[in-house]
């Protein structure tokens, strides 16, 4: 044990005392790898090994130790491998997997977290078109999708396969395989048409062969004529063939043409029987027609029949791009794939179909207007539309798409219709018409033809609107598909009937009122301050009447000089008349209430108040807006900035004075009444009373009340009683003042007498009557009527 002990003591002093010696006695043939012990031996570094621990030959190398083979025990764990250096090792994990920490290599199994990397998230496009990358442990693999294959020149390449080439399809003998990228579809061969409930273009999909929708009379319809027609086109589903479609389409638009230009029996129908005839043939025209155009080869067709029919198709390929189609009659512009829809991705079809011979199924149609563009109308023409004649202008053109879903379309539609009718012609023979211009309360539209809910037919409008009309055609906008035409729309904003009693009614008082002015001037036994006051009235509403008969319609619909001019001067005659009104209000109180004769104002005073208050008041109103007179159909005053007013604000005032007036005066005429005569018979007295009464009404102008309630052009009951009223104005004032008085009836009496016994105009003149009047006298005149 001592023995151990003192050798290993020995040792460790040779060792220090080498460290500690002089570097200039170490050996230097040390190789590479290698440290000097002494002068005369060497060391290998750590991991490098040689033959002994120490040695003293100068041919020795320090060879690498390899700590990833046996003996060796270096463990790195699972998922990984050892990794030899030089003097040394590493662990590293395996290809595909990666340290959580993100370091590169640790030493020992204890830190070892390798886990799975997922190449396929870290780059998504591993793998090329058509295929999807699979993640795997420590890697990743490429599958095709379904429908496609490897290519074999590239296994990260996927190729579509052609199942139908291939004879993987699965489609019914009733249908063609068309192949599609990474799958297939059935479509219907021509002239067959899905099944129904099963959609074309499936993999399941089973077709029928098409035939023509079965067209029969419309419930209680009966036409010899219509039935002809109807089984002539069943015979052609009979003979129909997909290989003669174009026969087929040409013999159909010859029986149309036949039909149209020999209706037969169908002119005796009623209008809105022919309009049901007419919406039904348009309807089934179009099913027939899309029918037959899905038969032929792609590419356009034309067929202009003798008559002047037009039809053209246009067959091609689904595309996102706009096209043109047009014949003679119309053109259309629209966006392809709308013609095709979305379910049918086959070749698409778009045709337009011009019939110009449809007088006779379409005559007296009516038009709906959409009640957005029935406001703008009557905010245009300051009234209610309260009918509308129409005009064709151009042929019916039906145009239809494959799917007949066209209701409300993605994108619009721009259409030009050419005008058919020259000045004066027959509709649909004379050459294309210049552009035509429309007159007052006149306008172009594009309308189309609409079911009703009783299955007939009207023109309408929304959803359609014109761009434009030039060169003898019309460009229209819509946003869905029907049978359209130009139309040119008269508007008719008055009420006929109403309009016939405003000139009757007026030009018999204006003759009334004639007479009124001639028998205040000339019947002396009547003159006074009250008949100047009822001649002047009767002026004024003479020249208003004439100028409202003779000018108050502004046709030209531009508000100029003349219709400044009118409305200016009915401003003034009418102002005039309410003024003298008043000034009758006025007489009548003092006659009646104060029951002072000499109190009546002047003839001066009297002329100055009813003609120059209301040519202060135009006066002003010209120079504070003078664009105030006139309007594009009446040339009277005009409604924006309360214009209006400054007449309804004058006549508001008269008329509210004048009613107390007539209130008082019927009350005290009541007390005087029972004062004067109290046995008077009560039918007596009433009857007194009330033509009193009526006389005074429209005397002092309060019938003019009812118009200030007319807010609105369909208050019809105020409307009529107004114009009715206001109309025989001078009628009831000649009726009251000059035939219910017995004064002016004997002077009648007088004339008539000189006038039949030959004798001069100067005897029936002379008669005078006394000037004084009192109490009696006036409730005597009063009762008569004045």
């Amino acid at each position: 044990m001592g023995g151990r002990v003192f050798l290993a003591f020995c040792v460790w002093l040779t060792l220090l005392g080498a460290e500690t010696q002089d570097p200039r006695d170490c050996a230097r043939w040390c190789p590479e790898n290698s440290s000097c012990v002494n002068a005369t031996a060497c060391r290998c570094n750590p991991g490098f090994s040689a033959s002994s621990e120490i040695f003293t030959s100068p041919t020795e190398i320090c060879d690498d130790i390899n700590e990833c083979v046996p003996p060796s025990k270096v463990s790195c764990g699972k998922s990984s491998y050892c990794r030899n250096t030089k003097g040394s090792y590493d662990c590293v994990c395996n290809p595909g997997y990666e340290l959580v920490s993100g370091a590169k290599t640790f030493k020992n199994e204890s830190e070892n977290t390798c886990q799975d990397v997922d190449e396929c998230q870290q780059n998504p496009r591993l793998c090329k078109s058509y295929g999807t990358c699979v993640n795997t442990p420590g890697s990743f693999t490429c599958q095709c999708l379904p429908g496609f294959k490897f290519k074999p020149e590239d296994p990260k390449l996927c190729t579509d396969v052609d199942e139908c080439s291939s004879g993987l399809h699965q489609c019914d003998n009733s249908t063609v395989c068309f192949n599609t990228v990474g799958s297939y579809t059935c479509r219907c061969r021509p002239g067959w048409e899905p099944k129904h409930g099963i959609p074309n273009n499936q993999k399941d999909t089973v077709c029928k062969e098409m035939n023509f929708p079965t067209w029969t009379l419309p419930p209680g319809v009966h036409s010899q004529t219509l039935s002809q027609f109807f089984n002539k086109v069943q015979d052609l589903d009979r003979d129909f063939k997909t290989s003669s479609a174009n026969v087929t389409i040409q013999n159909l638009i010859k029986l149309v043409d036949e039909l149209m230009e020999a209706p037969g029996d169908i002119e005796a129908l009623a209008p809105s029987v022919r309009h049901l005839i007419a919406t039904q043939l348009l309807s089934n025209l179009e099913d027939i027609l899309r029918i037959l155009a899905k038969t032929l080869p792609e590419g356009p067709f034309t067929y202009l029949s003798p008559s002047n029919t037009e039809l053209t198709l246009m067959i091609q390929k689904q595309a996102d791009k706009n096209v043109t189609m047009g014949q003679s009659n119309a053109r259309m512009k629209l966006n392809w794939a709308v013609a095709a829809g979305a379910k049918d991705p086959g070749p698409a079809v778009a045709g337009i179909l011009s019939i110009q011979n449809m007088t006779t199924l379409l005559a007296n149609a009516s038009l709906n207007l959409h009640s957005k563009k029935q406001a703008e109308l009557e905010e245009i023409y300051e009234s209610n539309i309260r009918g509308v004649r129409l005009r064709r202008l151009s042929a019916v053109n039906s145009v239809f798409l494959s799917h007949n879903n066209t209701k409300e379309l993605n994108f619009p539609i721009l259409f030009a219709f050419s005008h058919l009718e020259s000045s004066g012609g027959k509709e649909g023979r004379d050459p294309p018409a210049k552009d035509v211009m429309p007159g007052p309360r006149q306008e172009l539209i594009c309308a189309f033809w609409k079911s009703d809910s009783n299955r007939g037919g009207h023109w309408a409008t929304e959803g359609c609107r014109v761009l434009g009309s030039r060169n003898g055609s019309t460009t229209c906008q819509c946003s869905h598909l029907s049978s359209f035409a130009i139309l040119m729309a008269h508007y008719d904003l008055e009420d006929w009937k109403l309009t016939l009693i405003t000139r009757v009614g007026l030009a018999l008082s204006l003759f009334c009122l004639l007479l009124c002015i001639l028998t205040f001037l000339l019947v002396r036994p009547i003159q006074g301050s009250r008949t100047t006051i009822h001649l002047h009235l009767c002026i004024c509403l003479f020249v208003g009447s004439t100028i409202f008969l003779a000018g108050i319609e502004n046709e030209g619909g531009q508000v100029g000089l003349r219709c400044r001019l009118v409305a200016g001067l009915l401003h003034y005659c009418f102002l005039a008349a309410f003024c003298w009104m008043s000034l009758e209000g006025l007489e009548l109180y003092f006659l009646v209430v104060r029951v002072f004769q000499g109190q009546g104002l002047s003839t001066r005073w009297l002329c100055l108040i009813g003609y120059g208050v209301p040519l202060l008041i135009v006066g002003v109103s010209a120079a504070v807006y003078s664009k105030g007179y006139g309007r594009p159909r009446y040339c009277w005053l005009d409604f924006e900035q309360g214009f209006l007013w400054s007449f309804l604000g004058p006549v508001t005032f008269i008329i509210l004075c004048n009613a107390v007036i007539f209130v008082t005066t019927v009350w005290k005429l009541t007390q005087k009444f029972s004062e004067i005569n109290p046995d008077m018979k009560k039918l007596k007295k009433a009857r007194a009373l009330t033509i009193t009464a009526i006389a005074q009404l429209f005397l002092l102008g309060c019938t003019w009340v009812f118009g200030l309630f007319i807010f609105d052009d369909r208050s019809l009951v105020l409307t009529y009683v107004f114009t009715i009223l206001n109309c025989l104005q001078g009628a009831f004032l000649y009726l009251l003042h000059c035939l219910l008085n017995k004064k002016v009836r004997e002077e009648y009496r007088k004339w008539a007498c000189l006038v039949a016994s030959g004798s001069k105009y100067s005897e029936f003149t002379s008669t005078t009557s006394g000037t004084g009047h009192n109490q009696t006298r006036a409730l005597r005149a009063s009762e008569s009527g004045i």
